[in-house]
């Protein structure tokens, strides 16, 4: 028996910086296994490159990817302390789900139909790159501002703080 329905959205980010380089919608409630390669497929085709190592949650056991290192959360086996922070790492992403899921109202498509559920997943990662883009502009804007304001003034402390850095 079928408890969730709807359509299954696959998200590629970055370990990194948690932009969202890969949505796809799958029909249905497949098996998370099945979704990782067509995933992979649609990072590749939008990036120019493959994924070398792939940090993915438990329910991607028995996946069948060989062209890529795939990293399974609590795996101990072949794991060094630099994969070790990786996995970990794994586990600052799933606030970016929920904020997709609550901020682009991803949890549920309005709209009727398998195209318009790919495009809404498309739609919903773009909004949150561009909503991390303006986070970071914004933050790089008040620098500029305090950094205006301190020449202003002549208060060279944060003047050698930032030539410091």
């Amino acid at each position: 028996m079928r408890y969730e329905f709807g359509t299954k959205v696959s998200l590629a980010t970055t370990l990194d910086g948690g932009f969202v380089v890969g949505a796809r919608s799958f029909p249905g409630n497949p098996y998370d296994g099945h979704t990782l390669a067509p995933a992979l497929e649609q990072v590749e085709i939008l990036t120019d490159t493959r994924p070398s190592l792939v940090v993915v949650d438990r329910g991607y056991r028995g996946h069948g990817v060989e062209t890529t290192r795939v990293l399974i959360s609590g795996q101990r086996r072949g794991i060094t302390p630099a994969l070790a922070k990786l996995v970990k790492r794994r586990s600052a992403i799933e606030p970016e789900i929920g904020h997709m899921k609550s901020e682009s109202r991803l949890a549920r498509c309005p709209l009727k139909g398998r195209v318009v559920d790919a495009i809404f997943a498309v739609l919903c990662a773009g909004g949150h790159n561009i909503r991390k883009i303006l986070a970071h502009i914004r933050a790089l804007w008040a620098f500029v501002i305090r950094f205006i304001r301190a020449i202003i003034r002549g208060d060279d402390t944060l003047l050698r703080r930032s030539c410091a850095a």
